[in-house]
């Protein structure tokens, strides 16, 4: 039902984001947390280098499309096969990567699994209606990002935003 109302508000432009320059690290510890019961059973790297920028974004947000996307690798991944989720500067901005190592994504897939309702082939006894990376979609297009997923080399799915690096980030005192 959270879902339902999220999209619908999307889908209104009534989401507003409210972009702050925050460390990314954080808005990933706060999802991190939020899940973390259901990650004890896995294996999970973590790599987001130190000198991460500042990111302008709604820290809310992405949280959520962070949680979104864990909860879908949780749900469509052999229990107890590892995660990962990596982040490094490119041209585009900041790019966030969550990685798997479940069945990966049959090709032409790649790109329905962000439309409204669509659930893929594999999802079979997998529970949802097909909204989560929807909304993912929405939340980082809302901030100017683009999202995207493929196959992994080796098995599983890469789920991918980036967010831009628009503006300056404020001065840090005593810099």
């Amino acid at each position: 039902m959270g879902n339902l109302l999220e999209m619908t508000r999307l889908d209104a432009g009534a989401v507003q984001v409210r972009k702050e320059w925050q460390p990314l690290e954080e808005v990933v510890g706060a999802a991190l947390t939020r899940l973390e019961q259901q990650l004890a059973q896995r294996q999970l790297a973590v790599r987001l280098p130190p000198d991460l920028p500042l990111v302008p974004l709604d820290a809310v947000l992405i949280e959520q499309v962070l949680l979104n996307l864990l909860e879908n690798a949780l749900k469509y991944t052999p229990q107890g096969s590892p995660l990962e989720i990596d982040a490094g500067v490119t041209p585009a901005g900041i790019t966030v990567t969550i990685a798997d190592r479940g069945p990966g994504l049959p090709p032409g897939e790649e790109r329905l699994i962000f439309d409204k309702f669509y659930r893929g082939a594999r999802a079979g006894a997998a529970s949802g209606v097909g909204l989560g990376l929807t909304i993912c979609r929405g939340m980082v297009e809302a901030h100017g990002g683009r999202i995207w997923a493929e196959s992994r080399a080796g098995g599983g799915a890469l789920f991918r935003f980036t967010l831009p690096l628009d503006g300056q980030p404020p001065a840090m005192p005593g810099a």
